[in-house]
């Protein structure tokens, strides 16, 4: 099967850079008209000029709702519909302690990395419910199931998100529309280099630091994630929905190799009742 979507047209939130742009230019190579909406209007408008005539730009602050109404409008004032929603803008936001939070750090991220979510699939469902069809794809983070990775608040809101993901998928099956969330692992993006390094243009270095972290293992990159976002909004998962596709290399469900496959352990045996062992 063909992965060439020709004349399908997606809105892509954090289009900027990282894994909104990587996903807006896989999308495009494979046909795909785009609409790039981030809040980093020169950067973005750069991006859809690379691109070319299939792509579209717009400044948009995903916790405004009045933006991201606007960037659903201009994919169907363009381009005549809208396929998929890439509900990708975040933030890592506030951090600290919780007992010294700023809460309206807090809250600016709560309204970026969930309130923006929430716009996206209100105004992804109110031109896709009318046509039938639809897909929408949001991303977390393993922060939304595993303690200590992120913030408070970005963990909130990326365990938000899930929560959000099943329960529009469950109003919107009914109306073939299809709401799944992708979650990326350790990611060489600009927004983690800064985190690693202080230096968002430092992709290479961050990569070495994320290898040293993972016995060598190279992290994603934003390509890596793109790919899942687009397997994800084409008909080879037609039946995934309410689902969330983890891409993170064995991040979250590995923490770590098993002791009891090598070293003393790798010639096998057994371990019973009071510690009796048996070999």
């Amino acid at each position: 099967m063909s992965d060439r979507r020709n004349g399908d047209v997606a809105v892509v939130t954090g289009a900027a850079s990282g894994i909104g742009a990587a996903t807006a230019r896989l999308l495009a190579d494979r046909g795909w008209r785009v609409v790039l909406a981030d809040v980093q209007g020169e950067q973005v408008e750069e991006l859809a000029w690379r691109i070319g005539p299939a792509a579209r730009a717009l400044r948009v602050d995903v916790a405004r709702e009045e933006d991201v109404s606007a960037a659903v409008d201009l994919a169907v004032e363009a381009f005549g519909r809208l396929d998929l929603m890439f509900a990708n803008a975040g933030v890592f936001g506030a951090y600290g302690p919780v007992h010294t939070a700023d809460m309206a750090a807090v809250d600016t991220t709560w309204a970026i990395n969930l309130r923006g979510v929430f716009l996206s699939m209100k105004h992804a469902a109110r031109v896709m419910r009318p046509r039938g069809s639809g897909v929408i794809v949001a991303t977390t983070s393993p922060a939304a199931v595993v303690g200590g990775v992120g913030n408070h608040a970005y963990s909130a809101a990326k365990a938000g998100i899930l929560g959000l993901m099943r329960s529009v998928a469950g109003e919107l099956r009914p109306h073939g529309i299809r709401v799944n969330a992708v979650m990326p692992g350790p990611t060489a993006t600009p927004m983690n280099a800064d985190l690693a390094t202080g230096d968002a243009t430092a992709i290479e270095r961050t990569v070495e630091l994320l290898k040293s972290r993972t016995d060598g293992k190279r992290p994603a990159f934003a390509e890596d994630i793109a790919e899942a976002v687009a397997f994800l909004a084409s008909p080879a998962a037609e039946m995934i929905t309410a689902h969330t596709l983890v891409v993170d290399g064995g991040f979250t469900a590995i923490p770590g190799d098993s002791r009891w496959t090598k070293g003393e352990n790798a010639a096998g045996g057994a371990i019973f009742e009071a510690g009796r062992r048996a070999t």
